[in-house]
């Protein structure tokens, strides 16, 4: 039994619109879904990937609108790593970045820069295994984002990560001078998890910041997993149906809040493979708040089509 990897990584933003043309435009992801919070139905969910979906590829977006900006500290994600495929890639996105406006910082393995609510991103040239990648018009297909690299954090206790890390989740200690590096590694690709010194400013959360992290696992694995971290005393959520996937959520002994997710049954479950992310697909149980939900939540323009995300019932 072993994890497959990275499943998705999950944010929170103010602003869905600007969060969507940001992921959608600039960088070439694909809108794959347009959802909401399974508890809290009021705020979007938007999941972001390649063409299918890919686990691998998945960034999400929680939308408490005007949230306030937050800061990572002990305990969270401070950075999300994106690879490309070679330098002519990173000198594509060093151009394309800074004439959208967007202010680069000085980075030695790739080119560092912020997201409009201030999340860490870094694009580095690494081959993550399976090529996950969108398409984009303005995007040449050899330049495109080829799946989540890897994610830095800051843990609360570096030591009792480690146990967990290691003894629990399989993950593989690399050697680094760049932080405490582990790697997962999937059948068809892997990514790096990497704890810095926590500053001694404490985070906060709010926009810009990282709810969660989710790892991928086979679905035939899945309730194992969760036998195994109760048995070694993790304080474990059941089985939670998110219509996509099966996830469970724990929170490692650092302060990050990490799921299990399952690869399947993925995100053309419920919506043509062409048309993704389209039309509000809401979670079974908030089907009959459609109406309501439909008067609250701000229209958002799909970044492909450019007319405004369907909310009529499928």
């Amino acid at each position: 039994m072993r994890l497959e990897a990275l499943h998705h990584v999950t944010m929170i933003t103010g602003d869905a619109q600007r969060t969507v043309d940001f992921y959608g435009d600039v960088l070439g992801l694909r809108l794959v879904k347009t959802t909401v919070n399974f508890d809290q139905p009021e705020a979007y969910h938007l999941y972001f990937g390649d063409e299918q979906g890919s686990p691998g590829s998945v960034l999400t977006w929680f939308e408490f609108r005007g949230a306030r900006k937050g800061r990572a500290g002990a305990g969270m994600v401070h950075r999300l790593q994106l690879a490309v495929a070679d330098v002519p890639a990173l000198e594509f996105w060093a151009g394309r970045l800074q004439e959208r406006g967007v202010v680069l910082r000085g980075g030695k393995n790739g080119v560092l820069f912020e997201d409009p609510d201030g999340l860490g991103l870094e694009l580095t040239v690494h081959d993550v295994g399976a090529q996950l990648k969108a398409a984009h018009p303005d995007v040449p297909a050899e330049h495109a984002i080829s799946g989540v690299m890897g994610a830095r954090a800051y843990s609360a206790n570096p030591d009792a990560s480690v146990l967990v890390l290691n003894d629990l989740l399989g993950f593989r200690r690399e050697p680094s001078d760049d932080g405490d590096e582990w790697t997962v590694f999937g059948e068809a690709r892997h990514v790096h998890w990497t704890l810095d010194p926590a500053p001694s400013a404490p985070g906060v959360p709010g926009a810009g910041t990282v709810h969660h992290i989710a790892w991928g696992s086979r679905d035939e694995d899945h309730e194992a997993w969760r036998a195994q971290l109760a048995q070694a005393g993790a304080n474990i959520t059941p089985v939670i149906d998110r219509d996509y996937f099966h996830a469970i959520y724990f929170r490692e002994p650092g302060g990050v809040l990490f799921e299990i997710a399952t690869l399947g049954p993925g995100f053309v479950t419920d919506e043509d493979a062409a048309h993704l992310g389209e039309q509000l697909r809401l979670p079974t149980q908030h089907e009959p708040l459609r109406e309501r939900l439909a008067g609250e939540l701000t229209p958002v323009v799909h970044p492909r089509t450019g007319e405004p995300i369907s909310f009529d019932a499928p």
